[in-house]
């Protein structure tokens, strides 16, 4: 990842907001160091506590860091959650994965013309045993199937080419899957594909009459079960949007983000713009390492 990472252009997102070397009192960590830190603390799935204790226990990150033990102080949990605090009011996550996007598409990796829509679940902590004695005001339930869940909802729209996001959405857990459909799409995209979940039939006629394919999987109902034709329609399209749940199965198995870390939707779709960059990156890495 340390050779895929645009680090100088994401650091020059970042360097209009942060502080500056030289003034008064305790010098500021250097950018890139505290970077490169938060951005491990995306892949491995660390709080700020325990990326501290890892700084100091484990070799490797140090050196991903660029600190060494014997020569440089190590940022302390603190200076880690300012940093993250930093990103969070700036909106800089976002930005950032523009870039990361806007890199991609340089390079020829993250093509326009169709779009495959998804959504997620992220579980949140549903117990009333804290100081507030209720649940997080900006997660919600929902039901999904027979199983009741907690938290929130992340929708992505990504490439129907390479497989890489190119929007991202952030929302509580209840909010329907096709609400989010318009804010998914590109304005030059000529095709989209989606699951059941996005089944309407007026947004259907609209693409047809704009020219876009509609690759939206048909829903049986009891006076109209599905006919042979509509099934194999169903296969094809599956087998063309199944690449979406690549960039949900790497956020969640390969950086191991199940759970939300924050309270409230602002810091934790914050964290979500992060974790689709470097999703991005680590889907393209192969073709951009070539």
């Amino acid at each position: 990842m340390d050779a895929v990472v645009p680090w100088a252009a994401l650091l020059a997102v970042i360097e209009p907001h942060y502080p500056k070397a030289g003034r008064r009192g305790r010098q500021p960590m250097p950018m890139e160091t505290m970077l490169r830190i938060y951005f491990m603390q995306q892949w491995y799935a660390l709080s700020d506590p325990a990326m501290e204790d890892a700084l100091y226990e484990i070799e490797s990150m140090r050196r991903f860091a660029r600190l060494d033990l014997a020569d440089d102080a190590m940022p302390d949990e603190t200076t880690i959650l300012n940093f993250r605090h930093l990103l969070e009011q700036h909106g800089l996550t976002s930005q950032m994965m523009n870039v990361i996007n806007e890199v991609l598409t340089d390079k020829g990796l993250l093509l326009k013309g169709g779009t495959m829509v998804d959504a997620t679940i992220i579980h949140a902590p549903p117990s009333t045993k804290n100081q507030a004695r209720q649940r997080d005001p900006d997660m919600h339930q929902t039901k999904k199937g027979k199983q009741w869940y907690f938290g929130m909802k992340i929708h992505v729209g990504a490439d129907v080419n390479s497989g890489l996001a190119h929007t991202v959405s952030v929302t509580p857990a209840n909010a329907s899957d096709i609400s989010q459909l318009p804010h998914l799409l590109r304005e030059d995209d000529r095709a989209v594909f989606g699951d059941k979940g996005y089944v309407n039939n007026d947004l259907k006629r609209t693409a047809r009459k704009a020219g876009v394919f509609w690759g939206v999987s048909l829903k049986a109902s009891k006076p109209h079960p599905l006919s042979a034709a509509n099934k194999r329609f169903n296969h094809k399209m599956s087998s063309i949007r199944a690449r979406v749940e690549h960039v949900f199965r790497v956020i969640k198995r390969q950086f191991g983000y199940t759970k939300v870390r924050y309270k409230g939707i602002a810091k934790n779709a914050a964290q979500v713009f992060s974790l689709i960059g470097l999703t991005n990156l680590y889907l393209a890495r192969r073709a951009l390492m070539n």
